[in-house]
């Protein structure tokens, strides 16, 4: 294929830690269904990363089949876009060894991220929680992605990635694709439903998020809970009054209805009319997503050919780069 032919290369991670909440869906896997049209699409569950904190084995295998079930039912198509574990492509794990020899102490010394889980995880200090950086470099530059669709705590990881590729690239040079962020389209931020001045996180206590596979009497239970505030009066107002916004945005981004006709519409009726609005519009948008990730969970024959195909293309694309770098290096190939 030619280059003027070639569709841009768009990479995402997700670790197969905690649960896949309303937040993930709405500020990243409904967008990925646009994505799979202007791009080819790479989505791997990087179980790999997900090592640095120790994790239950059992549960692992068990999250990392129910996030590549949870992507396949959000709508992504995995015949065109390619979904895989990360752990399948053994490539990921060669490219991070090379990268690690063109990446300085110094760089990963000042990654925020690692200080952070350092400070929360001060009994595991480990190689690994020190060199993620550079793991996440190896996935993005295997497969000569062109964009990394980011948030604010993935920009840094972004910088060094595009460090590590330019350095490579000044002394061996054509091999990496530098690539860039992704901005996404304004999405609603979706926040907390217990601490609405935080984002919505599967690290925190199970009340403050909906999952994906929450019953509707979960869900319906989460919004009657939800903080607001002492007066009355619905308006969207993020500063004054972030719980009810929280529940005006999510409402109004799963219905479609516009801010100004929602605020119009349940203006006197009462917060518990808006949480039973959201908590009903919550449910129909993960009805059809729960009836097919229940389907795919039974089916074990298609979900494991489903990532054993998928990594085998994962495989084809990552040996190609790898191939170029060994080439470069002066690795001896028979």
């Amino acid at each position: 294929m030619s280059e003027s032919a070639r569709k841009p290369v768009l990479f995402s991670g997700i670790q197969p830690s905690g649960t896949i909440h309303l937040g993930n869906y709405i500020g990243a896997m409904s967008n990925f269904l646009l994505l799979e049209k202007d791009f080819d699409c790479l989505f791997s569950i990087v179980d790999l990363h997900a090592l640095t904190v120790r994790q239950d084995p059992a549960a692992l295998r068990r999250r990392t089949l129910e996030l590549a079930a949870l992507y396949i039912a959000s709508g992504l198509n995995p015949d065109n876009s390619i979904i895989y574990c990360q752990s399948h492509v053994p490539q990921h794990a060669e490219l991070a060894w090379i990268l690690n020899c063109f990446t300085y102490m110094g760089e990963l010394g000042r990654m925020t991220q690692f200080k952070d889980k350092a400070a929360s995880h001060k009994d595991n200090i480990n190689a690994g929680l020190f060199t993620y950086p550079v793991l996440m470099a190896a996935d993005i530059l295997l497969y000569q992605t062109d964009v990394v669709p980011v948030g604010a705590d993935q920009k840094q990881h972004l910088e060094i990635t595009r460090d590590i590729a330019e350095r490579f690239n000044a002394i061996h040079p054509g091999v990496f694709r530098v690539p860039e962020p992704y901005i996404p389209k304004e999405t609603a931020k979706v926040m907390s439903l217990m601490d609405p001045e935080r984002k919505m996180s599967k690290s925190d206590p199970e009340d403050s998020y909906i999952a994906l596979t929450d019953s509707e009497d979960e869900v319906r239970r989460k919004f009657r809970r939800a903080v607001t505030d002492s007066e009355a009066d619905i308006r969207f107002d993020p500063e004054n009054k972030p719980g009810v916004s929280n529940l005006l945005s999510i409402l109004s981004t799963l219905s479609k209805e516009s801010m100004d006709s929602l605020v119009s519409r349940l203006s006197g009726q009462g917060y518990g009319k808006l949480k039973e609005e959201a908590a009903q519009a919550a449910i129909e948008t993960l009805r059809p997503i729960q009836a097919r990730y229940n389907e795919l969970m039974k089916d074990k024959e298609y979900m494991a050919n489903t990532l054993r195909h998928n990594a085998e293309r994962a495989q084809a694309l990552a040996q190609r780069t790898l191939r170029k770098v060994y080439k470069k290096l002066g690795l001896y190939q028979p």
